[in-house]
């Protein structure tokens, strides 16, 4: 049996268990040379062998176990990053993206969860159980219909924001090369105190291959904006990598809610009807008001059984 048992040697997890899969693995050496130089004890070396090796064989198991479970906490969301951007509308674009940006925000904070932002426009990070699961199928172009406040003649205008939610793994899906790095430091803006007025704190990081650009300035400190733009831009490296393959295998799939770009439309809030509609599974829900204030889990827990294939009814 060739085991790399170095690999359980070098885990914290697994040290323990090497040693003793080693120790095992030397008794049945002993045990074996003894059934052929001891032919008088063959028969109770023989069960003794058979005992050492189920011994073995089941440590080896849970060591193999143990890294499989390592690899599967790895891939698992931690984390996730909500952005928001204004689509066609105008002001009343970039208004409708700060009020779903606060519908959101409220939500979290009724589910107990940790939200931090990671810099001044609108993009924050938010910890806690379950986040990416519950909020992954809100990526795309969400539509508002109502009459502006600046609106005199009472007609209904039609706006568009788009939110993208990303993952933040352990360890990222998409390595990422330091050579591939443009970074650049610069004063924050905005209030947070002479400090962080002063000092280069901001950090802007361009991944060149691709193009994406991310900022973060919320921290007073340097390493800390640079170490939150790392990981923004981990997420949205791995977001792109994930709506690709989703785009890929997009047909194959027997439920799909939708690919997760944010260019589709899956959503209208319209104020005159008091209705919110889901489009990709023709789903409407009322109040309007209690939603825009963080009411979502009668919307995101339907969402949720239509991805597992359940009815919206069930």
């Amino acid at each position: 049996m060739e085991i790399d048992i170095q690999k359980f040697k070098d885990n914290p997890k697994t040290a323990f268990f090497a040693g003793e899969f080693e120790r095992i693995q030397s008794e049945l050496t002993r045990v074996q040379q003894m059934i052929v130089d001891e032919p008088d004890m063959k028969e109770l070396a023989e069960e003794e062998q058979k005992t050492l090796t189920e011994q073995r064989d089941g440590i080896l198991k849970n060591m193999q176990d143990i890294l499989v479970e390592e690899v599967v906490q790895e891939a698992e969301p931690i984390a996730a990053v909500m952005e928001f951007r204004a689509g066609a509308g105008g002001d009343e674009a970039m208004l409708f993206a700060e009020e779903l940006a606060n519908m959101y925000m409220r939500y979290a904070e009724k589910k107990g969860w940790e939200v931090t932002l990671l810099d001044e426009k609108r993009a924050f990070e938010i910890k806690g159980k379950a986040v990416y699961d519950s909020l992954k199928w809100e990526t795309g172009v969400h539509r508002v219909q109502r009459v502006p406040e600046t609106e005199k003649q009472g007609r209904i205008h039609t706006s568009t924001a788009s939110v993208a939610i990303m993952p933040i793994r352990k360890k990222s899906v998409v390595e990422i090369n330091p050579a591939d790095l443009h970074i650049e430091f610069s004063r924050s803006g905005g209030a947070g105190g002479q400090n962080v007025n002063k000092v280069e704190t901001a950090v802007r990081i361009v991944h060149v291959p691709t193009g994406v650009d991310v900022r973060s300035s919320s921290e007073r400190s340097q390493l800390k904006n640079r170490e939150k733009a790392m990981g923004l831009l981990a997420a949205k490296l791995d977001q792109m990598h994930e709506e690709e393959e989703a785009k890929k295998h997009a047909a194959e799939r027997k439920q799909q809610i939708g690919t997760g770009d944010r260019s589709e439309k899956i959503r209208t809030y319209n104020f005159p009807q008091n209705r919110v509609t889901d489009h990709r599974i023709k789903e409407s829900w009322h109040n309007i008001e209690a939603i825009m204030l963080g009411n979502l889990d009668d919307i995101i827990n339907t969402l949720e059984r239509y991805a597992s294939g359940a009815s919206a009814e069930e």
